[in-house]
């Protein structure tokens, strides 16, 4: 974490050197299951357009960014950690409702992403980038009032899943919320249901993690959460889950 209370520059580095697959510190599985998305120099000039990451998302990123905003209100005043980067403008829109003591920090453990994040945010932002890995963060206990996973639990093996969950609920005080947008197992009836198992099998062979099990059942054993609420959408294709801690 930067020592520097004010600063908003970010901490991981030269963005330019190394920026893609080859960074030092980069999980092993990220580089088999998602050099294609997120870490190639292309990844960011194909996937930094609203309009696919809605086309990906069945046209439902505005709605679903919107859920996840609207656990944070109008108007944030709180300490909000947000833990990987998101296509599109999610981060921007966090960003536009700070005010007073609101603070936004944003962790992704790949150069190249924070880098992408820093163009879009501009430099007069008050936000802080850090390279960091969600299964480690590097903040210390109850230090943040909200924490953001926006569909990044399954893109993880079951390990890092559980670390990640565990980091966030770590980081978050007593009060605050760790909120998760997510894909969910959709219902019986719902015609994407077949042609999702087979994109997400063919393309993200751990999402289908999140079809079998709750979120709940990858939390951490010893932690009771004041209170585990969950919504879906689109017909249960994806959830939307706030722990209060």
């Amino acid at each position: 974490m930067n020592d520097n209370p004010d600063a908003i520059a970010p901490v991981y580095g030269d963005p330019a050197t190394p920026a893609g697959l080859s960074a030092p510190g980069i999980p092993a599985y990220l580089q088999k299951v998602y050099w294609w998305a997120y870490l190639h120099p292309n990844a960011v000039r194909v996937f930094e357009r609203e309009w696919l990451v809605n086309l990906i998302l069945w046209g439902n990123f505005r709605r679903l960014r919107d859920a996840a905003l609207a656990e944070l209100g109008e108007r944030i005043g709180q300490q909000v950690l947000q833990i990987a980067c998101v296509y599109g403008d999610f981060t921007q829109r966090i960003a536009a409702r700070l005010h007073g003591e609101g603070r936004l920090d944003v962790v992704d453990v790949a150069p190249i992403q924070l880098a992408n994040l820093r163009r879009k945010l501009g430099t007069d932002v008050p936000v802080r980038l850090h390279r960091q890995d969600s299964s480690a963060l590097q903040f210390p206990d109850a230090s943040v009032d909200a924490a953001l996973l926006f569909f990044l639990l399954h893109e993880q093996p079951e390990d890092v899943r559980r670390a990640s969950l565990a980091e966030a609920l770590r980081v978050t005080r007593p009060g605050g919320k760790v909120i998760i947008v997510d894909y969910h197992r959709p219902a019986r009836w719902h015609p994407l249901r077949w042609p999702m198992r087979l994109v997400l099998r063919t393309l993200e062979p751990f999402a289908l993690d999140l079809w079998r099990h709750d979120v709940a059942h990858y939390l951490p054993q010893g932690i009771d959460p004041a209170a585990v609420t969950r919504t879906t959408a689109f017909g249960g294709l994806y959830q939307k889950v706030v722990i209060v801690r």
